[in-house]
């Protein structure tokens, strides 16, 4: 699968170091993050509220290894809602669970996922919460599942190439809150997830179905693939719930505006932080155009 290809290519120490030690590498990375500083997201995120955009803010950061790291993770994520809430901005913040504690103290992952709640709360926002590799969903799933239950202000990413994800989806429906529905981003072999294009597309078009006729919960349809986008929107007359397209941040930025301006809900992934690389290899891998983009830069063109 080109995914996987793509991914391995990616995590070579010869491409890393292309990517991050080149200042044009640099710069092309900057076209799919906000910046290191939160303030550089801050002021993202307020560009795209004038332009009609929600937003979701991701502090980026994954699979740490030590408590002191999964706590200043969470200082940063509360000192973003704190600039959420300052700012006025209509945004909330997307989580990744490793980054929280995870994988070594999954209890200290729930702990860090409540006091990121209820800051939210306190502002009148939401968290999501980011789904990552295939060993990680069902400790996420449980994660998600107790601090919706006690805060009622959370989501979840579900990832439609996923063999589990239908029956996932029928678990947390009665939870309500939002659920982002993407198609995955992570080398997975055949016998978690769909390997083909076709069948991944399926997948994500039948889950929508299933979130978009169901009004006790907000679905969030993340592509930037027009056939699902306009699936979509051929059921959203017969919904009367809230919902939402989401997009990436520096991806498809006219599409986004386009479909704001016709009435659709849409919300912006705005990652910052200096851990970008690993996000940014997952864009690379998931959509070729990326790639294409990012080699012209690199020769001038």
């Amino acid at each position: 699968m080109m995914r996987s290809a793509m991914l391995a290519v990616t995590n070579r120490t010869a491409t890393r170091k292309l990517i991050t030690d080149t200042r044009v590498g640099k710069a092309v990375a900057h076209r799919f993050v906000a910046g290191n500083l939160l303030s550089e997201a801050v002021a993202a995120a307020a560009a795209l509220n004038s332009d009609g955009l929600e937003v979701s803010m991701d502090y980026l950061g994954e699979h740490v290894s030590t408590a002191p790291e999964a706590m200043t993770a969470t200082e940063s994520y509360i000192e973003c809602i704190e600039q959420i809430g300052e700012n006025k901005l209509d945004a909330n913040v997307s989580v990744k669970l490793t980054q929280l504690g995870m994988g070594f103290d999954d209890g200290l992952a729930a702990a860090n996922l409540d006091r990121i709640a209820v800051a939210a709360l306190g502002v009148g926002s939401t968290v999501t919460v980011d789904m990552e590799e295939s060993e990680h969903t069902e400790t996420t799933i449980s994660l998600y599942e107790s601090a919706q239950k006690a805060h009622g202000n959370l989501g979840i990413a579900i990832q439609s190439y996923l063999h589990r994800s239908p029956d996932d989806i029928e678990r947390i429906l009665p939870l309500g809150g939002h659920i982002r529905l993407c198609k995955g981003a992570y080398a997975e072999p055949a016998s978690i997830a769909h390997q083909s294009s076709a069948a991944v597309d399926g997948a994500f078009d039948h889950l929508a179905s299933v979130l978009m006729a169901d009004d006790d919960v907000k679905p969030a349809i993340a592509t930037h693939d027009d056939a699902r986008i306009e699936g979509v929107l051929r059921q959203a007359d017969k919904r009367s719930g809230p919902w939402e397209f989401q997009m990436l941040y520096g991806v498809r930025r006219d599409r986004q505006v386009e479909l704001a301006g016709l009435g659709h809900a849409m919300r912006v992934y705005v990652p910052y932080g200096e851990a970008w690389y690993p996000y940014l290899t997952r864009r690379m891998a998931e959509r070729p155009a990326n790639v294409g983009f990012f080699l012209r830069a690199m020769v001038g063109k």
